[in-house]
């Protein structure tokens, strides 16, 4: 692995108009792809597997035409302060909205509230529902303008209107001005320590290159495959950080060649075969950590991984053969601003041990304190977690500054919380000799439910095979008390129809919210498995060891459990949430713990391997295992804090994102990032590594002789060096 990096770092630094040819090629031929592909329409949500899905796909087959996934649209009145809906002037200036939101050309019904039932007990507030036949995204600008227009003209009657629905729904704003704040906070970070513009700005430049070709390349196809603009953003997130890191690597390994007086060919080779050795192993192990989310079995999830994984290669591709070219055009000026290139004078003091050194020095005096304090730290942190709550976004947890919002808690208001979750029972008798009968059976069965407000009478497709039935819950759609209903609907349904043919199934967003938790609770722990023991099969082979590996994995659960906890602090209890602009607290995505648990494993990884290879590439050669740990910290710790600010700035930068979801993956990717790299590997890593000595770096002779030699840490480039001694000796003799 090293032999073929040196070689092909050094033919990109020789051929570097070609290879920067190539990736501005990439990069233009991506970019024209973006630029002429058609929009991307909604992406499509399904959970495979699940009942709600089936229940779903039945309605879609036996209601044709119903448009089951068309947008909707929800203007919610509420009359002013001592009149009522049912007032004459206010139901005229509802049955002018009706008559004007009917004429819109994508409109497939709207209801009238005084035939519907839908006017409170109090004839305070009502609400008139817009269907249309396209799906909320897909909605044509003109008929979201009719939509506001028609709510803009019954406000000015004296009525106070809300719009909620997914009608409305567009495109989040990913948070432009913090994504630019991550990147000039990266900037400095470089310059800080690498001591060079020009070698500060080679990492950006790169990283911005590698994720130029990842997202155009997602937009291109975003409308062929079904990605949403989350799937982008995420690879964009990703993307920036790791590429930034994996050249940062590489630029400083190459400078320390060019301190040990190589070449600048000759350095780049080494840097490449040494550090790019590292980046793709650690790219490896990120790749690894993305693209098994496939195993949790939901299309968007797997789309969202399989694009974040294939940025990450980009990046790893551009570290290993853009870098190279760049520094050749760089020449000298990557070095620091003013740095001496004359040998220090015998007179000279020794220069005072660097802050790294002087930190792993104290970790190794005393390790099993900085191991306690470390572990003890970051499990009271973790505590929250237990406390964790999942459920998916709606018009409820938006900014109260919103109209949907502010439809939400008047639709509470006037009708109960739990309103806004209607739960849709589909009733499945095509086999059945009584369908009316079954139906009627579910329906009363279901009024005797606890938590149940209201259930509506059975409505049957043409075919009279199946019936759909409505019920309101008492508590609202995220609550524990709504999933029991949801749970007992199901038990009850089985027990009620067990002698006929016919079938209950419950679905709408609430329950299909339930059973995307469900659903990615049950994947959690073989994700983990699978991914957790790719990774630690891998990093024996990178370490040779079976307790380095092991440290590493341990390490990462106890990281990832105190993100969660810091997640679940800040967003669900609410904790500083006015800090990050946290408006309504309520549960974690159910997609965010599995994410955040792919992606964080991936990058934790990234240290382990940067900061452990140094100290085995030291131990191989020779160093005890205390003095290794000395010299791993002396060479990559600097490096390393760096990435991790980087890491940490870039993915704060998405905090200020609209999108709820993006800005708890960028919180919690920061602060997982802090955690691991901080904590973990620049403390409890040391910790144990010191406690164990010898042992650390033990590995089976049998297991050893079996697995093959990848040479992360460069040993087939020492024998170039013996190669060119021996070539050096014969040149003298000669």
């Amino acid at each position: 692995m090293a032999t073929f990096l040196y070689k092909l770092g050094r033919l990109a630094f020789r051929r570097r108009h070609f290879v920067a040819l190539i990736w501005v090629a990439l990069l233009t031929l991506a970019g024209v792809g973006a630029a002429s592909a058609p929009s991307a329409g909604s992406t499509s949500f399904s959970i495979p597997g699940t009942e709600a899905q089936k229940a779903f796909d039945l309605l879609e087959q036996r209601f044709p035409g119903s448009s089951a996934d068309g947008g909707t649209g929800r203007i919610v009145f509420k009359a002013p302060e001592g009149e009522k809906m049912t007032d004459a002037a206010n139901k005229a200036t509802v049955a002018k909205t009706v008559k004007e939101l009917s004429d819109g050309s994508e409109v497939v019904s709207v209801s009238d509230p005084f035939t519907t039932n839908a006017v409170s007990k109090d004839g305070t507030v009502a609400y008139t529902s817009v269907k249309y036949d396209a799906p909320g995204m897909e909605l044509a600008d003109s008929t979201r303008d009719a939509l506001e227009k028609a709510g803009d003209d019954a406000r000015a009657t004296g009525l106070t209107v809300d719009i909620g629905g997914d009608a409305l729904q567009a495109a989040a704003e990913p948070g432009a001005i913090g994504e630019v704040i991550g990147l000039a906070i990266a900037a400095v970070v470089l310059v800080i320590t690498l001591g060079s513009l020009v070698a500060a700005g080679l990492p950006l430049l790169t990283a911005i290159i590698g994720v130029g070709i990842g997202v155009s390349t997602i937009t291109a196809l975003a409308n062929a495959l079904d990605l949403g603009d989350t799937t982008s953003t995420l690879a964009l997130m990703i993307g920036l950080a790791v590429g930034i890191d994996y050249a940062l690597f590489i630029v400083s390994r190459y400078r320390g060649e060019l301190a040990d007086g190589r070449d600048r060919e000759e350095a780049a080779g080494r840097a490449a075969g040494t550090a790019g050795s590292a980046v793709v192993f650690a790219g490896l192990t990120v790749v690894i950590a993305l693209a098994g989310l496939a195993v949790v079995n939901v299309p968007m999830l797997t789309k969202m991984g399989l694009a974040a994984a294939g940025t990450v290669v980009v990046a790893v591709l551009i570290a290993l053969t853009m870098v190279p070219a760049l520094l050749g055009y760089a020449g000298k000026k990557v070095r620091p601003a003013g740095e001496k290139r004359k040998p220090k004078k015998a007179s000279q003091a020794p220069d005072k041990p660097a802050l790294g050194v002087r930190w792993a020095s104290f970790v190794i005096r005393r390790p099993a304190a900085v191991l306690l304090l470390g572990v003890l730290g970051l499990g009271a942190i973790a505590v929250p977690a237990t406390q964790l709550e999942l459920g998916l976004p709606d018009d409820g947890s938006q900014p109260t500054s919103t109209t949907q919002r502010r439809a939400y808690d008047l639709l509470s208001e006037g009708f109960g919380p739990g309103f806004n979750g209607p739960l849709m029972i589909v009733v499945d008798a095509k086999n059945s000799d009584d369908p009316k009968a079954a139906a009627t059976t579910v329906a009363d069965g279901i009024k005797d439910l606890k938590d149940v407000v209201t259930v509506t009478p059975a409505t049957f497709n043409k075919a009279g095979d199946t019936a759909m039935i409505t019920v309101i819950p008492d508590s609202k759609p995220s609550s524990t008390q709504t999933e029991d209903l949801v749970h007992a609907i199901r038990d009850q349904g089985a027990d009620v129809l067990a002698d006929t043919d016919a079938n209950v199934l419950v679905t709408g967003t609430t329950a299909m919210n339930i059973d995307f938790s469900q659903k990615l609770n049950d994947a959690l722990i073989p994700y983990l498995g699978l991914v957790v023991g790719l990774a630690f099969l891998l990093l024996i082979v990178v370490f040779r060891s079976i307790l380095v590996p092991l440290k590493a994995a341990l390490g990462f659960l106890l990281s990832v459990l105190a993100a969660l906890g810091a997640v679940v602090a800040v967003f669900q209890w609410g904790w500083l949430s006015g800090l990050i602009g946290v408006e309504e607290t309520g549960p974690i995505m159910s997609m965010m713990p599995i994410f955040m648990v792919g992606v964080v494993f991936g990058l934790a990884m990234d240290y382990e391997v940067f900061l452990v290879t140094r100290m085995r590439e030291a131990y191989v050669h020779g160093e005890s295992p205390s003095q290794a740990i000395v010299t791993g910290f002396r060479h990559s710790s600097r490096v390393v804090v760096a990435a991790a600010i980087i890491m940490m700035a870039v993915f704060g930068g998405f905090i200020s994102s609209s999108e709820s979801m993006i800005k708890m993956i960028g919180f919690g990717l920061a602060i997982a990032v802090f955690f691991d790299a901080f904590v973990v590997r620049m403390a409890i890593v040391p910790a144990v590594l010191a406690l164990l000595g010898k042992k650390a770096w033990w590995l089976p002779k049998w297991l050893d002789r079996a697995l093959p030699n990848v040479d992360v840490e460069g040993e087939g480039l020492r024998s170039l060096d013996d190669d060119k001694k021996d070539e050096d000796r014969e040149l003298v003799r000669v």
